[in-house]
């Protein structure tokens, strides 16, 4: 696991490093795991195809820096911060859910108009680019039991990554344009070492508040897993990054609730790091050829999604959160929210306050709406498009 970790050190370090000397990447705000990572990956593609080389990682780290980072956002998500957002976040889950219903009806308008399964149309729609490849995975395996649908799998996949990697490239410039529309606050521009994430850095963090904040972190982690196996039965399926931010959520608020005040700071840091690494982790081990082997309509699909996200957060979600310059961030979350999955529009939110300046309550609306609502108005809309007759007739 080691050598994977390092060489996705490496590469994180090589994305971070063109985001701030490209002046594209960095007007653009391109998260440096995405930069990195797909370079690394065309890298990759370059040498098989040319001298015949397979480069294979490790990845079984993967998934728990996925959940240290959603413990971390639990970790830094202050109840009271969440009171003052309220407003916002209903704002947003009301933009969200019609969005849902659009993405989805796009999906299967345009799988029927280049004459594919309308299922295929769903796998390119909320399935996979708000779902992610957790999701997908599992309703490819029911379209490929209920439809007989050859290839799904590798096309839920192939749907998930090339969304993933759009999320992140169009966030930035999205949110760069709303931006400049409005007087936003005295740019805050965070340190190379992760300071600033959401919000201000009273003091720096020191060894102490680290291990502090890492032990709250993998308390939630392991917590939270134990809660997912002990619920695993139940009729409402909870997923397991939803209990770690929760158990995040309850340890950060208890504590501030008997005089205990873990460093935002420091659960802050942990949470980009993990983040940064799970995403750069995700690209790099991208199987390029694959993708370019599935691409055909599948990118025609997600090209008219991509437009989609553009204009629905640029004149849906920014007017409606307020038009100031929280909303320009949230905006550029909801690029990445609806092509990539939470992990994507934080990554975003990241690199545009690093950027520009803090904006808390971006850093709660956005992954609270990932964690807490996004998969039940998912679901709700999935089930009403597999609804007996509706779509699956004309397959």
């Amino acid at each position: 696991m080691l050598p994977s970790l390092l060489a996705a050190c490496l590469v994180l370090l090589v994305g971070g490093l063109l985001g701030r000397r490209v002046p594209l990447l960095t007007r653009y705000s391109i998260p440096a795991p995405i930069v990195g990572g797909l370079i690394f990956a065309l890298l990759g593609l370059l040498a098989e195809r040319a001298a015949g080389l397979g480069i294979t990682f490790d990845t079984s780290a993967k998934a728990p820096f996925l959940l240290l980072f959603f413990a971390a956002i639990g970790l830094t998500a202050d109840l009271a911060v969440l009171r003052q957002g309220g407003a916002r976040l209903v704002r947003f889950l009301i933009a969200l859910f019609p969005f849902l219903l659009a993405q989805d009806a796009l999906g299967v308008a345009m799988a029927r108009l280049l004459d594919l399964h309308p299922v295929l149309g769903l796998v390119a729609g909320s399935i996979t680019l708000v779902g992610g490849h957790g999701t997908g995975a599992a309703y490819a395996e029911r379209f490929a039991e209920e439809h007989d649908i050859l290839g799904v799998m590798g096309l839920t996949m192939t749907s998930a990554t090339i969304g993933l990697i759009l999320g992140g490239i169009i966030g930035g410039p999205v949110a760069e344009r709303l931006i400049r529309r409005i007087a936003p606050p005295e740019a805050t521009i965070a340190p190379a070492d992760g300071g600033v994430v959401g919000g201000p850095v009273s003091t720096p963090v020191t060894a102490t508040s680290f291990i502090s904040s890492l032990a709250a972190a993998l308390a939630a982690v392991v917590a939270g897993q134990a809660l997912g196996s002990a619920f695993e039965g139940a009729a409402i399926t909870v997923p397991g990054f939803l209990w770690c931010l929760i158990v995040g959520l309850i340890i950060r608020n208890g504590a501030s609730a008997i005089g205990v005040h873990l460093h935002d700071a420091a659960s802050e840091l942990i949470g980009s790091v993990c983040l940064s690494l799970f995403l750069t982790w995700t690209m790099m081990t991208l199987h390029l050829v694959d993708v370019v082997h599935m691409a055909g309509p599948l990118l025609i699909i997600l090209a008219a999604q991509t437009i989609l996200v553009a204009a629905w957060a640029t004149w849906v979600t920014f007017p409606a959160l307020g038009r100031d310059y929280e909303s320009a961030i949230i905006a550029g979350a909801f690029c990445g929210f609806g092509m990539g999955a939470t992990a994507t529009a934080v990554a975003n939110m990241q690199a545009l306050t690093r950027r520009h300046g803090p904006a808390p309550q971006a850093f709660v609306v956005v992954p609270i709406s990932g964690a807490f609502f996004i998969d039940l108005m998912n679901l709700a809309v999935l089930t009403f498009f597999l609804l007996p007759g509706f779509i699956v007739s004309g397959g």
